[in-house]
Parts: C-alpha cells; structure tokens; sequence
C-alpha cells in the first residue's frame, strides 16, 4: 500500500511502508500513474494532509478486498459537482448516504484509492488534467459499467464529522463534465432546467462546454485484471427460495423440477400461493403428491399481492441465503453452484442476475458484471443477515416501484446491488393466472389522473433528490405531450401541472401508511 499525501491540488508527500518516496512531479493525478507504473500491484492512497490524522489505514485491506473496487470518502458538504447534477441523472448513485459503504462514482479527493492495475489499464484513455477530483470522477463515472466497483466509505477515515467546505461549486466545471461523459442533449437540459427550477442562466458555462468531446471507455478495457476477493463471506452455501404464485401451476411445476437437479441443492423452498377466491384451495397437488429433495414450506392465502407474498416469504427464510425467485423463470443444473462461485470471487453479500426472455436481443444484453441501478426481486440471491428487518412496503402493491424500493432499503444497509450476465436465468414471461383479479386503486376514480402513477411518485419522493425529481418531471413532460390529446402547449403545461399535483398527493398519503 502506497498513500499520497496532497495539498491545495498538489502533491506534499509519498510514503510505502512508512518509508519516505521520491516523486518527479506535483500533480496528483501523474503522481499516481507514475507509481502505478513502477508498483502494478499496489493498492494506491491519496489523501488530503489535514485528514492524515484520521486516516483509517487499519481497515483498508477489508475496503480493497479485490482489484476492482474504487473507494473515497467526502466528510465535506459541497463536491466537485453541485446538486444539480440531479437535472442530468436519476440513477441512485446521486443521492449518497454518507453513514454507510453506498455506490456512487462520485469520488473524492479528500480521501480514497484504487488498485494500480486500474490506472495501468485507464492510463491511455483518461486524460489526467489539472483538476484532480475531476479525474477521480471521471474514472468512476466511465469504468462503473465496465466491471470497476466504486463507493462512498466512510470506513476510510476514523472519528470523521461532516465538515463545511469553502470550495466553491463550479458551473463551468458541472457542464464539462456533462458534455463530456453524457450525451450532448444533456448540457442542454441542464441548462433549461437551472433557468426553471433556480432562476439561473448558465450560458457561458453551455457555451464554453460544447468544445468539449464526449470520452469513451473500451468496455474490455478492465477484463484482464483478475479478480479474487481477500473477503470470507460464504459460511455455507446453504439457499432458501422464496417464490410468490398466483395462477401458475405448470409453470411453478417446471422451476420447482429445476431446482431438484441443481447440483448445489436448496435447502427449503418457500412459495406462496394467492388466489383471491374465498372459496378456493390450493392447486398446487404435486407439493404432496410428489417426492422432493428439498424441504417445501407451502403457504396458501386469499390476500392477492407480490409485496405481501414476498413479506410472508421471508419470515420463513432460515438458511444462509435466499434466492427471491419467480414462478415462470428456468436455470439449468448448475445455477447455484456457479453462483456461489461469484459470490466468493467477488465477496459479496448480494448478487442480481441476467434474466431476459428467450428472444431478446442479445446485442442489448449487458455483458459486464457491474453495479446496477435497481433490483430484482425474482432473480437476486441475498445473504440472510442482510435482510434482517426489510420489508416489501406495502404502499407499492399492485402499482410500479417494490423492486426499485426494496434494493434502496438495501443500499441504505450498506449492501451494493451488483448485476452479473451469467449464471443467466430464463425468463418465460408467463400470461397473467386466469383468476387474478384487478384491484381498485385509491385514485382510479379521480377526474383529474395523477401523473406518473404515485407509486413512482413515492419511490421519488423517499429516494432521490429534490434536482432529480425536478429533473424527471422536465422529461416526463416532454415525453407525455406527444402520447396525450391536448396539443396547445399552454393547456397541456396546466393540465400536466394539476396531473403531477395528484400525482404528490396521492404519493404523499401512501407515504403516510409507511
């Protein structure tokens, strides 16, 4: 391990192994390239001289636990990119819980580090500027879907306070970094939506931005560095499923002989079955009339609902892990068995895979493990202590957003969300069951529609930032003219306006029922 000591953007100190090292340069950023070089192997540190006393060195082996993993830490309230980068993306990398390791490429000069090799394969395709912190979110922003894992960890410094900076929030860097890492549309965005929701023109920083070029990142570029995590996660490889059915017996029959062959068998299966008549029993007769290997708890209820189903899941769920599947997905045989070897080699705590159907285009088809921006609650294997105490709110049932909902409650435990193409899972898309029944929304009724549905209101409302929000309801706007009646632009702005205030209204009483 190698830290970099700097100050006021420039380098003041090297030290490996608590010896003194000679550098050539100042810049931070060639500093690091230039050590990089001559030590590939090394995790690499910077870290600002006034934080060296709270430099938590103890627990960087534990933050660094494999090649691919970028981590910084910002205990100041202003960054290098003001709020509103929110305009530009909706991701959940932007609105950063500080109290826990959370996912974002939003890396700080303050204190943080990477593995050499990184740098060794970025070097030629990241230039390293002047601006240092720039560089390090540059680096993040592009290599994120390519495989490098970066976070926010406050492990990093020992008896750290949120501090207020007298680092000035640049405009003219906000757009550069727009034009240069987002499509060109964006700065244009951003630009508008500055002037309607803050009353703010930036022209010169547009102007001065579209001399800007747009930076690439060979997706391949990081697939050399071997990955093999120095973490222990994996006590046993013991799985629980959970699947919530409803209509779909062949279907369930199908999956359920799936994980009969696995060779990683399963520990328990957990379904639960809904049907809404009140009359009704089971249809599931091959829970007993067949042999199984594997215990099968089977729950039967009236109560219609993927949230509710899942809840009653998972407070039967007993082995290490839980598999939160769905009724109308195939794997084949050694599923579980290559995903546990992914959880080990990457040492995580949670794991969401590939689930497409059977004509979807492969081209489309991420093919990189990286972090991803929701969750999926019929394709995720999850360690059990993580989801002690979460729950499937019940304000999302029967709408859009419990998926999305449920990996935030996840990130705000310190869990990552990462996304990997293979073991694939086979999705079948099975009709809807005959006798589902459509529920009756509160707001069905209403003269006036919300828009967008409040379930996605309420995951807005609980999860992202004020710019973010702003930001949706600008495309949101946009988008709908087109697929709505109303064609006189000013009619449709009041109605759309009365629309998403139905849209609040309606997000905000289900937030009240949390």
């Amino acid at each position: 391990m190698i830290v970099v000591y700097h100050h006021n953007n420039k380098v003041v100190e090297v030290v490996l192994e608590k010896q003194n090292v000679n550098f050539a340069t100042n810049n931070i950023s060639n500093v690091l390239v230039e050590i990089a070089i001559s030590d590939p192997d090394e995790i690499l540190i910077w870290c600002s001289l006034d934080l060296k006393p709270n430099l938590n060195l103890s627990e960087m082996a534990a933050v660094f636990h494999h090649k691919k993993i970028m981590a910084s830490y910002n205990p100041f309230t202003t960054s290098l990119l003001s709020k509103a980068i929110g305009y530009v993306e909706e991701s959940p990398f932007i609105n950063i819980n500080k109290q826990v390791t959370y996912p974002t490429w939003q890396m700080s000069s303050c204190v943080g580090g990477i593995h050499a090799g990184v740098l060794l394969q970025l070097k030629n395709s990241i230039s390293t500027g002047n601006n240092f912190e720039y560089f390090l979110h540059s680096i993040a922003k592009l290599a994120m879907n390519n495989g490098l894992l970066c976070y926010s960890e406050p492990l990093l410094l020992k008896n750290h306070i949120n501090r207020i900076s007298d680092k000035k929030e640049s405009s003219f860097v906000l757009f550069e970094f727009v034009k240069q890492h987002y499509k060109t549309r964006w700065v244009f965005l951003l630009f508008f939506n500055l002037f309607l929701y803050e009353r703010k023109i930036s022209l010169f920083p547009l102007i001065f931005s579209l001399f800007y070029s747009k930076r690439k990142l060979d997706k391949k570029v990081l697939n050399t560095l071997e990955i093999k995590s120095s973490k222990k996660i994996i006590d046993t490889e013991e799985v629980d499923i959970i699947i919530p059915t409803i209509g779909r017996k062949d279907f369930l029959y199908d999956i359920l002989k799936d994980f009969s062959v696995q060779t990683n068998l399963p520990k328990k299966i957990i379904i639960v079955e809904q049907n809404t008549n009140l009359e009704s029993i089971s249809e599931l007769d091959y829970l007993q009339n067949e042999s199984w290997p594997f215990n099968i708890k089977h729950i039967f209820t009236h109560q219609a609902g993927a949230c509710n189903a899942r809840n009653l899941a998972l407070d039967e769920i007993e082995s290490e892990w839980v598999f939160m599947a769905d009724d109308d997905i195939r794997i084949k045989d050694s599923f579980l068995k290559e995903a546990f070897v992914q959880i080990h080699k990457f040492g995580l705590n949670e794991i969401t895979f590939g689930c497409y159907d059977s004509g979807y285009d492969f081209n489309k088809k991420y093919r990189n493990h990286m972090q991803w921006e929701t969750f999926g609650s019929g394709c995720s294997i999850v360690k059990r202590k993580s989801l002690e105490t979460l729950k499937y709110r019940k304000s999302f049932e029967f709408g859009y957003g419990e998926d999305a909902d449920f990996g935030m409650q996840l990130r705000n435990k310190g869990l990552d969300i990462i996304y990997f193409p293979e073991p694939e899972i086979l999705h079948l898309k099975a009709p809807v069951g005959g006798f589902r029944t459509k529920p009756v929304l509160e707001w069905q009724k209403d003269i006036i529609q919300p828009k967008p549905s409040p379930t996605v209101m309420l995951y807005k409302i609980l999860h992202l930032s004020k710019e973010q929000i702003n930001g949706y309801k600008t495309i949101l706007f946009f988008k709908f003219y087109k697929l709505q009646s109303i064609k006189n632009p000013i009619r449709y702005f009041f109605y759309f306006k009365k629309q998403w205030n139905q849209s609040e209204y309606w997000a905000n009483q289900l937030k009240n029922k949390i």
